[in-house]
């Protein structure tokens, strides 16, 4: 095999992982955070769960970015794992769609495919038509790809070495090791498989050996979720555990039923030329799989369950902001909601510090300060992360929606954030001056009523849960509002107690500066409830 015929390989396999990486790109931008709602409401169903696996694996061309998808999508609790179960035998039989292509020798129109794809990102103005022509382009490419690997192998027909390694396959064990060993190498059962079928198309690899080296690539492909799960809860990990099971299971019954029965011959008998047969028995291989394992998709996420046990004294994990490092789909969807799960995180903690402030001052506690500053010091630090993460995942090219939709959960984490620093004002009053002994009754009460129209405030906002609801808003709006009025009228009856001598000047200021800090933690309130209005109707497309 000449230096050339290996470039050409290598250049033709990197344009077959290209073209699948613009494809799976293309689709991200498009669908963005709507990913999650789609598969929110299709997963219920295990028939239509299995389907749209199928049918977004099938637009990618990969099942390794569709499998990486669900396990961000379990490790933000966006999807359950009996959810992640169809989905995943729904991946498996998705990716068998770019064999079937490859088998149609749909290479012919590849340069034409590619051209029309190039011209809508190039020429067309609508962000949705340059994401249709990524998809389009990148399909296009990936054939010219397969059609370069294939041209390639062409002389490997006559090496006599290569021929003898291939003829070796024919072990069923070295066979699924290598397929296994070399899709985890590049983490692509799509690229592996069609690699296999220019094998095949060049005459290097016979039917019986091809055969079991599909099985291997099935299990090979695994890898990539296996990584993208190390850093996950265990409940993503799981979810790998599920895929590596399926296909497992598979490839168990399908080695002894091969052996068992002239498999080869009966591929053989419905299928045209070498591609087509490679095709036919990755397709059969995981429609069978799924068809028989879809009763028992419940058992599967039981028997992960087995392997990798929450143990009594382990925790399970929370939250993280975990953003991929690469463009890969649904990554939008984990993003937007691990950022609504930290900011959601952060609102109560600086509920917490708005409570033990005034609890400083109502019934003379002055230990709360250590406890605010320390959460004080906590809710910035998520500040800076969020404010981080929200620059990184803008990085990565998003539509208008996600945008806005991100921008909104900004402006909210830097509202949530000046909040934590009026509670930590009022706490320092606290500590720093006797409150509770120097203001009287009357005025205490007037704090009391103050903390609890905050308090059912914040607690209006929970019960939204970053969601659109007009009666949250127009509650809260009221709230503000009211808290107007009765921070300028109880600073008036604070300065008519001054005159009456009820209290120091000094006093009368320190009150004034906690009036003035209520004022600003209602007027934050009600910039939360607003920006998360407008988010939902980003959301819903209105």
């Amino acid at each position: 095999m000449s230096f050339q015929n290996i470039t050409m390989l290598i250049g033709g396999l990197a344009l077959f992982l290209y073209g699948m990486h613009m494809m799976s790109e293309g689709l991200e931008i498009a669908a963005g955070n709507r990913m999650k709602q789609i598969l929110e409401k299709l997963t219920s169903n295990r028939f239509i769960g299995v389907a749209v696996g199928a049918l977004v694996t099938a637009a990618i061309q990969s099942s390794s970015a569709m499998t990486v998808m669900v396990v961000g999508f379990v490790n933000s609790s966006l999807m359950s794992l009996e959810q992640a179960v169809w989905l995943i035998m729904g991946a498996n039989v998705g990716t068998t769609i770019t064999g079937q292509l490859i088998a149609l020798d749909v290479s012919k129109i590849a340069s034409i495919i590619a051209i029309a794809g190039v011209c809508m990102v190039t020429f067309m103005k609508n962000k949705k038509i340059n994401c249709i022509g990524e998809i389009i382009g990148g399909l296009g490419i990936l054939f010219i790809g397969m059609g370069m690997m294939s041209d390639a192998m062409i002389p490997l027909r006559d090496n006599e070495a290569f021929i003898h390694l291939m003829t070796t396959f024919s072990n069923p064990l070295i066979g699924i090791l290598a397929g296994a060993g070399f899709t985890a190498l590049i983490q692509s059962s799509s690229a592996s498989v069609g690699i296999l079928q220019a094998l095949a198309m060049s005459g290097v690899i016979p039917l019986e050996s091809a055969i079991f080296v599909l099985f291997g690539q099935n299990i090979g492909t695994c890898i990539t979720a296996v990584l993208a799960s190390l850093n996950a809860n265990r409940n993503a990990k799981r979810t790998t555990i599920i895929h590596l099971s399926f296909n497992i299971i598979g490839t168990v019954i399908f080695v002894t039923a091969a052996m068992m029965v002239p498999y080869a011959d009966f591929i053989r008998s419905i299928s045209g030329n070498a591609a087509s047969q490679i095709a036919n028995a990755h397709t059969i291989f995981n429609i069978t799989t799924t068809l028989l394992l879809l009763p028992f998709g419940a058992k599967l996420a039981e028997l992960s369950r087995k392997i990798l046990p929450l143990h009594d004294n382990e925790k399970p994990m929370g939250y993280k902001l975990a953003l991929l490092n690469d463009m890969t789909i649904g990554s939008l969807a984990v993003a937007i909601s691990s950022l609504r799960n930290e900011i959601a995180a952060m609102l109560h903690f600086t509920k917490t510090n708005l409570d033990d402030a005034f609890e400083s001052i109502l019934i003379k506690d002055k230990d709360h300060l250590e406890s605010i500053n320390e959460m004080e010091e906590t809710i910035n630090h998520l500040n800076y992360e969020i404010t981080h993460f929200v620059e990184k995942a803008s990085s990565m090219g998003m539509n208008l929606r996600d945008s806005q939709i991100c921008n909104a959960l900004f402006k909210v984490s830097c509202d949530i954030e000046r909040i934590g620093d009026h509670a930590l004002n009022i706490g320092q009053y606290a500590s720093n001056y006797d409150l509770h002994k120097e203001l009287n009754e009357a005025a205490l009460e007037e704090l009391r009523e103050l903390h609890q129209l905050i308090d059912d405030s914040l607690e209006n906002l929970f019960k939204a849960d970053f969601v659109k609801d007009e009666q949250v808003l127009d509650t809260i709006q009221k709230a503000e509002e009211t808290s107007d009025v009765l921070t300028y009228k109880y600073r008036q009856r604070q300065i008519s107690r001054l005159m009456h001598k009820e209290c120091s000047a000094d006093n009368c200021v320190i009150y004034s500066e906690i009036m003035t800090d209520i004022e600003r933690i209602f007027d934050h309130i009600l910039n939360i409830t607003q920006e998360c209005y407008h988010a939902r109707y980003a959301l819903e497309g209105e």
